[in-house]
């Protein structure tokens, strides 16, 4: 019988293509890992690998490995979860990639409800750009991401993972507040000369926001790049830059810029996804449940401070735009939160 380790070590080879990356995820040696292939092909009795230069490929006949093991992997994920779902408490350990701005404004509450509603769940959070997190999920690097998605910008897709929407929020133009010499912003092509900051290329939001001003008619001025959003508020308040931002970096503090709305009133859609194979594991369903109850609370929060516009999303400059009743967008796959949370409950005990 095939050893599933190895097969395992293939796939993450298959993956991340070379020895010393899978070594570096599985935390084993790379000589270890060449030992461990070197026996998987002695067990099937045919090449799996190839050198070619510093690098080795996969035979036809290893990526048929790789597809069996991936339904294998899944399989016993599967199980897993159903073992969990079993017991009486809700317990283990969840490890979610999750991109600053929610960082920031959902996770410091979540973690707190979470260590007091299911206190024998442990979570385990790194920093991580959407679009990298959501393939680390898929590779089995988290449990869980939080991942954002903007308006005419699809997010990476992969069959494995599920997709539910968390929240949403306005994007706006925040300009520096207004002081005598500095020229009256009112709309986006009022910007076409002033200093802007963006994140670096390749991010969702950089993407959008240079489409958002060639709309306008100009090509923004980019003297800034920072994947730091408060180092990005810093420079607004201080009259340094202009940026788009949503509205969720504003969760629990103020802020001195000016924050203008966009023609159309565009929206970043928040969403969660998981393996599909691990969805119903209690602990990622307690984590999903209080992530959505963190983000209505939000909500709840913000209409009571300061209203809401014609649309009903949430103004002024403390603003969280979340919504938890939202049903623009495109995010819907998955387990609605309700459901997560009565299954969540449910295993809780009592």
């Amino acid at each position: 019988m095939l050893d599933v380790r190895r097969l395992r070590l293939l796939r993450e080879l298959k993956i991340r293509g070379t020895l010393a990356e899978v070594a570096a995820a599985l935390q084993y040696s790379p000589s270890s890992v060449s030992q461990q292939l070197a026996l998987l092909e002695k067990e099937v009795g045919v090449e799996l690998l190839r050198k070619t230069g510093r690098r080795v490929q996969l035979t036809p006949q290893a990526e048929v490995l790789v597809a069996h093991t991936a339904h294998l992997l899944e399989t016993l994920e599967q199980a897993e979860a159903d073992l969990a779902a079993s017991l009486t408490t809700v317990s283990g350990t969840v490890r979610i990639a999750v991109f600053q701005s929610a960082a920031l404004a959902l996770m410091p509450d979540a973690l707190t409800r979470l260590s007091a509603t299911y206190p024998e769940v442990r979570i385990e959070m790194t920093q991580r750009e959407p679009e990298t997190a959501l393939h680390e999920t898929w590779a089995r690097d988290f449990d869980l991401v939080i991942a954002e998605q903007y308006p005419g910008h699809a997010a990476p897709r992969y069959p494995e993972l599920d997709r539910v929407r968390l929240t949403s929020d306005a994007i706006r133009l925040a300009v520096p507040p207004a002081a005598e010499g500095r020229a009256k912003v009112d709309s986006l092509a009022d910007t076409a000369e002033m200093p802007w900051v963006m994140e670096p290329r390749g991010a969702a939001s950089r993407h959008w926001a240079e489409q958002a001003c060639r709309s306008a008619g100009f090509e923004p001025d980019v003297r800034f790049e920072t994947a730091d959003l408060q180092a990005q508020i810093r420079l607004i308040e201080s009259g340094n830059a202009v940026a788009l931002m949503p509205d969720l970096v504003w969760t629990g503090r103020g802020t001195t810029a000016q924050l203008l709305d966009l023609p159309g009133k565009p929206r970043r859609t928040v969403f969660t996804s998981v393996r599909r194979s691990g969805a119903q594991r209690p602990a990622i369903l307690a984590a999903r449940e209080i992530l959505a109850s963190t983000a209505a609370s939000i909500a709840a929060a913000q209409e009571i401070d300061t209203g809401a516009d014609a649309s009903g999303a949430p103004t002024g400059a403390a603003a969280a735009g979340v919504e938890a009743t939202a049903t623009e967008g495109t995010v819907s796959e998955g387990p609605a939160a309700g459901g997560a949370e009565r299954t969540a409950r449910g295993a809780k005990a009592v």
